[in-house]
């Protein structure tokens, strides 16, 4: 991979492109979605409408609430053609959803996420889960952290990632 397609494809670099968003209204997660989807930068081929519906068809065959109050909804094919900029969205709701999550968390955190291929789509899945998991990056999300401070937690992750 090219360091221009890996810096392109840097969780960090995903969620600059799509944004950190606070006190997103919603009193579930079907509106905070529709919210949400209206706030992303626009991207040529991409009919939000469309993803909507496919983030909700995915929604309707597992909860894509993973625990410890984060959900990462997504559709279940990758909306944007090759070529097309893919992005992570972060949203902090208004106040806690019920998810459906299988430890029965309500959510505080919302990784939305579009891809362009499904190989590109696994890897930021396997990221976005892994940083949850680490208590110092989940401190970060459950306090609201600036959008600064995540990127530069997320970018030192992702440094050691490559030292290894």
């Amino acid at each position: 991979m090219t360091e221009k397609a890996t810096t392109e494809y840097s969780l960090a670099s995903l969620i600059e492109r799509g944004g950190v968003h606070y006190n997103l209204p919603g009193t579930s997660p079907k509106k905070l979605l529709a919210g949400l989807i209206g706030l992303l930068p626009p991207v040529p081929g991409l009919d939000q409408e469309k993803l909507f519906a496919e983030i909700l068809k995915r929604e309707a065959l597992v909860s894509t609430g993973i625990g410890r109050g984060i959900a990462l909804p997504h559709p279940r094919s990758p909306m944007l053609e090759e070529g097309g900029k893919p992005m992570v969205t972060i949203a902090f709701p208004s106040g806690l959803l019920d998810w459906n999550t299988p430890d029965g968390s309500k959510v505080h955190t919302v990784f939305l996420i579009v891809s362009v291929s499904a190989k590109q789509h696994l890897g930021t899945l396997s990221k976005i889960n892994f940083l949850c998991q680490q208590e110092k990056f989940h401190s970060l999300i459950k306090t609201r952290a600036s959008k600064e401070e995540i990127i530069t937690a997320i970018r030192e992750a992702e440094a050691a990632w490559t030292k290894k």
